[in-house]
Parts: C-alpha cells; structure tokens; sequence
C-alpha cells in the first residue's frame, strides 16, 4: 500500500510453500481488493478450508484467485511477487525433500518477465538464497527491508 499507494487492483503472485504466511494473504487479499495467484508445487498446496473461504471471498469481491503449479503462470502480469521460507521450524527433517520438490520455484529475473512492468518483490525473512536470487532480493524492485521495518512496528 505503501509503494503503490492503494491495495484495490493489484495482484499478488505467491510462489513457494502453502504455509501460513499464504494462507493469511488468502483469507484478506479479495477483502482488500487483490487478486492473487499461486504457485505451490503438488503436496504443498495450502489447507483446503482456507482455499474455499479465499474462493468464496473472491466471489464476493469480485476478484481473482489463481491456483496452480506453474511458478511462471502465477507470475504472469502480477504487481508484486512474494514467497517466504519453504522450511518452516519443526520441518527441518523434510529439508532434503522440500528442496527438491521446490525446484524450478526460485523468484528471478526469469519469474520477473512476466510480471506487471511496475512489479515488486516481498520476503518476510529470512530469506534462503534457494528461495530467491541475489539479483531480485537486492534489486531496487526488492520492499523486503521495507517491509521488515513496518514489520517491526506490529511486534
């Protein structure tokens, strides 16, 4: 709301885990006005009660929910491109299998292209290097300190 000066109209592309994190933007995005689409690979897609109320919201909202598999369609014409940690604590275990299973989710350039020309780049940190590239993490499109400073503020 900060950089692009509302929240009604853009769109959020999720790419990564199904956590928490996603599940909190799926039950406020439509309220908000945001249309979100999201890339989780298979078996890590968010709990299927928080799909059915991010769905009927969007309904009721009149916006868009995408859910896919596909990191680059979730990118597609996005404003603003967000993942978080694909191994949350107590998970430290499945580390071997989640990063395979996450291949091909890392947010680059590449992710970028098809993004929205005014596209920007949200982590709630820490961030991975597997999760997103050095060249978008520390590009002028990266709000990530931004964010953890407003972050700061609500703890």
């Amino acid at each position: 709301q900060e950089h692009y000066g509302g929240l009604k109209g853009l769109t959020i592309a999720w790419i990564g885990d199904g956590n928490n994190v996603l599940q909190s933007f799926m039950t406020s995005a439509a309220k908000l006005g945001m249309h979100l689409r999201i890339a989780t690979p298979r078996g890590f897609e968010p709990d299927l009660r928080i799909t059915e109320v991010a769905e009927q919201n969007s309904r009721e909202y009149g916006t868009r929910l995408l859910l896919t598999t596909d990191p680059l369609e979730a990118a597609d014409s996005a404003n603003v491109l967000v993942t978080d940690t694909w191994i949350s604590m107590g998970q430290e275990e499945e580390k071997k299998e989640r990063l395979k299973a996450f291949q091909g989710y890392q947010i680059t350039m590449q992710t970028a292209k098809s993004a929205a020309s005014n596209w920007t780049f949200l982590h709630c940190l820490p961030r991975k290097l597997e999760e997103v590239d050095d060249e978008v993490f520390y590009s002028p499109r990266s709000l990530v300190f931004q964010e953890a400073e407003n972050r700061k503020w609500t703890i």
